[in-house]
């Protein structure tokens, strides 16, 4: 009989979860107040193109964050594409290899080369000293990623992209009510690309949103979303369906009136993580700077298998045996995936941080659906593990022993 990882817990006895703690479970927020938005909107019959929800999710977006511009879309891949249109990339862009493969694929649907950057290892954000060697006559744009809500070097890059004369997006995928130089994310760059997916700390079921100070990148984006349209008849330039829905405009509000305590649930779990692994050899929750706003979605681990007696991916399947699924990001990295790894077969070479840290993170269950007891058994199950290394690898190999055909 075949058995696999998650038919044996690691350490004896049923897994430690009944039901699965697993990353990205949706914060669901006020029920009633949902479902009273979603009473109107039936009862008004205007379910998508431009409706007071959207309006006002756009209005309300818009000043959280301070900028004058907020074009709602139907998710963040959307945004992006949208956004590298209406800023005009061409040619090549330099992008980190450390991020969600919809950030690198955006590129590539345009035809844009993504020249691929090395990261910070303590930021885990696009290294600013690797830019500059990358320029190219053919560079029109930087397009950097807040990982885990943490801000770029915005200063930095902002100085580099002014003396280039390029083009500077972000996606902000991560940090929505973060911030950076005591400004809200948001404000940076030309533009900045927010994503409002069921998994993220702000969902709308499925969305996003192109956010700018510049009237003309909004006005161009708000043209793209709706095919081009600038009349009832008239179109004036080419464009997509990329319309944000009025569920999902509700959802998103209700998600706005819930932030405070969202954030105060992520940075109780957050907190509650650091000290229950804060003497636990090899491993590391990554910090959140205490001077700047937060949203605190991302419980991020860092493994040293070196310190720890157990790489990254035995500590993942251990945590799946006892019903914790654990996720690797950005594992293997943008550069390993088709079809980059094809169109760039060297990439790792000159990617050396990207490639150590896409082997150690490991990010942990939180949100709304986890509580202080949940974040102790996962502490102590990590603790476990780890204390008993040699054990637990011997018992692992007979798993895998188990598993085989």
């Amino acid at each position: 009989m075949k058995h696999s990882l998650h038919d044996l817990a690691i350490f004896g006895g049923a897994p430690a979860f009944a039901n699965p703690l697993h990353v990205g479970r949706p914060n669901v927020g006020d029920r009633a107040a949902l479902r009273a938005r979603l009473d109107r909107m039936l009862d008004d019959r205007w379910l998508t193109n431009g409706g007071p929800f959207v309006t006002e999710f756009e209005q309300r977006v818009a000043a959280v964050l301070g900028v004058r511009h907020c074009v709602a879309t139907c998710n963040a891949t959307v945004a992006l594409d949208i956004a590298i249109a209406a800023l005009g990339l061409s040619g090549e862009v330099i992008v980190p290899s450390f991020t969600f493969i919809a950030t690198v694929h955006a590129l590539q649907w345009r035809g844009i080369t993504p020249v691929f950057c090395d990261i910070n290892p303590q930021t885990h954000n696009i290294d600013i000293d690797h830019i500059e060697p990358l320029i190219t006559s053919r560079t029109s744009g930087i397009l950097g990623v807040h990982v885990w809500g943490r801000a770029c070097n915005v200063l930095a890059l902002a100085d580099i992209a002014r003396r280039h004369r390029l083009r500077l997006l972000y996606d902000a995928a991560h940090a929505f009510g973060c911030s950076a130089e005591a400004r809200m994310i948001g404000s940076f760059g030309d533009a900045e690309v927010f994503s409002f997916h069921a998994t993220k700390f702000l969902n709308a079921f499925e969305g996003g949103a192109l956010v700018t100070n510049d009237d003309g990148i909004a006005e161009q984006a708000r043209l793209t979303r709706n095919f081009g349209f600038v009349g009832e008849d008239e179109v004036s330039c080419v464009g997509i369906n990329g319309k944000m829905s009025e569920a999902s405009a509700a959802m998103g509000l209700t998600s706005l009136d819930c932030m405070r305590g969202l954030i105060a649930v992520n940075r109780r779990n957050h907190e509650c993580y650091v000290a229950g692994l804060a003497d636990v050899p090899g491993v590391r929750v990554a910090k959140y700077d205490d001077q700047e706003e937060n949203n605190f979605q991302y419980v991020v681990l860092e493994v040293d298998d070196s310190a720890s007696g157990l790489s990254r991916d035995r500590l993942q399947q251990i945590l799946r045996a006892e019903n914790i699924l654990a996720r690797r990001y950005f594992h293997p990295g943008c550069h390993r995936m088709e079809p980059y790894r094809t169109l760039y077969p060297n990439a790792q070479h000159s990617l050396p941080h990207t490639e150590t840290l896409c082997a150690r993170v490991l990010l942990l269950p939180t949100g709304t659906t986890v509580d202080r007891s949940d974040v102790q058994k996962v502490c102590d199950i990590l603790r476990f593990a780890v204390a008993n290394s040699r054990p637990i690898e011997v018992k692992a190999r007979t798993l895998d022993h188990l598993t085989a055909p």
